[in-house]
């Protein structure tokens, strides 16, 4: 092992067992609250033939989770002609569980609905099912009530009753896994077949930025080598139109999960649901293309709404608020741009009928939007969250009003220190660039997939010296910087749309230490190292 990556284990105090995590150290799926009474009323539904409804949710997350679910529903015994799923709309139900979903019970003969990435709060829906004699089985990871829905059972490691700590990481597929665990430890599904569904968990997982430690560790790296080999030629089919090279985790991140999000931002979650459930090629490819379309055209709508709000400019509140008659399903994204440009909290809304603005929040630093929202209920219709990220809808009359009460807030927290959340860090010190080799390289790989709480480490190179400096593109804003260590190893850098100010670096007067990503160059059968900077 690279003596290099010893040091950069040691860094992050990691032990050996991290790079070569076991299977059989899952966590039992039985310690999850109410698991057995889960899969006692599965076990009816199996041995009836029951008609089975899966509800999931519009997300890379929840359309995972449905198929996986699904799979592991016919794995276990139930016909695939008794099981239907249903996702919600974005536009017309919003998250969680739809009333619409009482009235499709009703038509198709359901006796047992299941969800999978929500259903923690939705009590009323679960009680109305009951009075219909429709059970539920609830799989969700959102932070619950104090009380639970009267389900049959509420699967959720987040339980305030039951907590299970040490599976809270775990993403809404990755709660739908354990289930399938226990049928696996039941005898309904065969031993190791559940482990071709991980593939589906590590893409929910990625894409819902869940921390790939602890149980996500383990999950996340038998996931990549199931993805790797995926049998599904949906995912086939748009890794090829996305033009995934290699699977890492930003081309799930930044690639395949844009595409599977888009059909619910846009269109239907059904699209991106349809894809992954495809038997073959030729049903798949046409699905394919549609995500690549919808995609693209989110990109339109999302550059339109950034480009209007930066046209007429920022104001100078804390919390930055826009409005405008944009596609709601960018909203979010442009409120997460505005947050990484201006290092503020943002939220941007648009105008719906009847007067109603209805909006998504990102937040930035320790500004908590869950509590803030709270903190201006008397503005607002609804609203709710994470931390991190909010939706809000509330009358046009009243936008004034939630805007001083927001920043009023804000202000009362007298939050200290938040650029700090802007500071890059690095793993490691680098001054000889003999140390940086395509065996360092390969060691790093060991540690993937990289994600939230196992992020691709970062390296601060010192004491070097530029050499030339290239700007390259069209349009001259892609930068190459070629170093010298003080034993004069060259080491190419490279910057994509770099900031204006790094490319009128002056090579005879500046003197950097930049922090760098490390990468390996292809180019015509050469392998060689090179770095992209993360800051300078």
């Amino acid at each position: 092992m690279n003596k290099l990556f010893i040091r950069l284990l040691e860094a992050r105090h990691l032990n050996p067992s991290f790079l070569d995590p076991k299977y059989e150290d899952l966590t039992d799926p039985f310690l999850l609250a109410d698991m057995e009474k889960a899969i006692a009323r599965l076990e009816r539904a199996i041995k009836n033939q029951e008609k089975v409804l899966i509800y999931g949710d519009y997300d890379v997350d929840g359309v995972t989770a449905s198929t996986l679910m699904e799979e592991a529903l016919v794995l276990s015994g139930i016909k695939p002609e008794n099981i239907e799923i249903m996702l919600p709309d974005r536009f017309a139900d919003g998250y969680g569980m739809s009333p619409k979903l009482i009235k499709r019970a009703k038509e198709q003969g359901i006796t047992l609905v299941i969800t999978v990435d929500c259903g923690s709060r939705n009590h009323e829906i679960v009680d109305e099912l009951n009075t219909l004699k429709i059970d539920t089985i609830i799989t969700d990871h959102h932070e619950t009530d104090d009380e639970m829905p009267d389900a049959i059972a509420v699967i959720n490691p987040h339980r305030k009753d039951k907590p299970t700590e040490n599976l809270q990481n775990l993403a809404g597929v990755g709660v739908a896994f354990k289930f399938a665990e226990a049928l696996v430890k039941q005898g309904f599904i065969k031993n190791s077949q559940e482990k071709w569904l991980l593939d589906l968990v590590l893409l929910g997982t990625i894409c819902d930025s869940m921390s790939l430690t602890g149980e996500n560790r383990i999950l996340g790296y038998f996931g990549l080598k199931v993805l790797e080999k995926t049998r599904r030629p949906g995912l086939k089919e748009l890794m090829q139109r996305a033009g995934v090279k290699k699977l890492t985790s930003d081309s799930i991140g930044f690639q395949i999960g844009p595409r599977l999000n888009a059909a619910g931002r846009l269109d239907s979650a059904n699209l991106s649901l349809n894809l992954l459930r495809a038997k073959d090629a030729v049903s798949a490819a046409p699905l394919a293309e549609k995500l690549e379309q919808l995609n693209k055209q989110r990109k339109i709508e999302q550059s339109s709404a950034t480009k209007e709000i930066e046209t007429r400019g920022i104001n100078s509140d804390p919390v930055i608020i826009e409005t405008g008659n944009w596609h709601e399903g960018v909203l979010g994204i442009v409120a997460g741009h505005l947050v990484e440009k201006y290092h503020r909290p943002a939220f941007v809304l648009t105008k719906l009928e009847n007067d109603i603005l209805k909006g998504s929040g990102r937040s930035f630093g320790d500004f908590n939007l869950s509590e803030a929202l709270q903190f201006t209920k008397n503005s607002i219709i609804s609203g709710g969250g994470h931390a991190g990220a909010a939706g809000v809808r509330l009358e046009q009359k009243n936008l004034y009003a939630f805007r001083e009460q927001i920043n009023e807030y804000y202000r009362s927290l007298k939050l200290t220190n938040q650029e700090d959340f802007l500071k890059q860090h690095a793993d490691l010190e680098i001054t000889d660039f003999s140390d940086l080799t395509l065996d360092f390289l390969d060691d790093l790989k060991k540690l993937e997939p990289f994600g939230f709480g196992n992020e691709e480490p970062i390296f601060r190179l010192k004491n070097v010296q530029i050499m030339n400096l290239t700007l390259m593109g069209a349009d001259r804003n892609h930068l190459r910087i070629d170093l010298k260590d003080q034993k004069g190893k060259f080491l190419k850098l490279v910057a994509f749309y770099a900031p204006e100010k790094w490319l009128h670096l002056d090579p005879d007067y500046d003197q950097i230490e930049p922090l760098v990503k490390l990468t390996e160059n292809d180019f015509n059968g050469v392998k060689s190292l090179e770095a992209r900077i993360v800051d300078l």
